[in-house]
């Protein structure tokens, strides 16, 4: 059932109809194995994945990198979980580079919002020594979705004269 996974994560929206009959399934099949996937916190959410600069031209999204110093006994989990008590976060993850430890991904409404939750709640937090903040400039494809309406290279239009 790997395969229903996958098609799940792709596009949560199938239904089991759908899904029984790419996977060669029943519906019945199909509903048992979602809901031990969810009972067994395989499948944890379902979301809408959101253009918000559709919406709102100002929102921006920030890739934060933070060094942090674990405190013993605790590791990086303490840490991990005062930092995902915020609201603008949106993911944490611990990760195996040499010049930083957490990756922070947050949306903000604007550079400005971002910088401030920075400077004021990430930064001033006891274990983290450093930060380094990377913003989105634009997205391409994120959770299997085009972002772009048509890729156009607008350098062959060009007339100079």
């Amino acid at each position: 059932m790997d395969q229903l996974l996958k098609l799940l994560e792709q596009n949560a929206k199938l239904t089991t109809e759908q899904l029984s009959a790419l996977l060669g399934k029943t519906e019945e099949e199909i509903s048992a194995a979602v809901k031990e996937y969810e009972k067994e916190h395989v499948i944890i959410g379902y979301n809408a994945l959101v253009n918000w600069e559709k919406i709102d031209p100002n929102d921006c999204t920030a890739v934060i990198e933070l060094k942090v110093q674990p405190k013993r006994d605790y590791g990086y989990d303490e840490i991990a979980a005062e930092i995902m008590r915020f609201d603008e976060v949106q993911t944490v993850w611990l990760m195996s580079s040499s010049s930083y430890d957490l990756s922070v991904i947050i949306r903000g409404h604007s550079f400005k919002d971002i910088s401030m939750f920075v400077a004021k709640r990430l930064a001033t937090l006891d274990s983290v020594t450093s930060t380094a903040t990377n913003f989105v400039l634009k997205r391409y494809k994120e959770h299997f979705f085009n972002f772009t309406d048509e890729v156009k290279d607008e350098r062959r239009h060009l007339n100079i004269d």
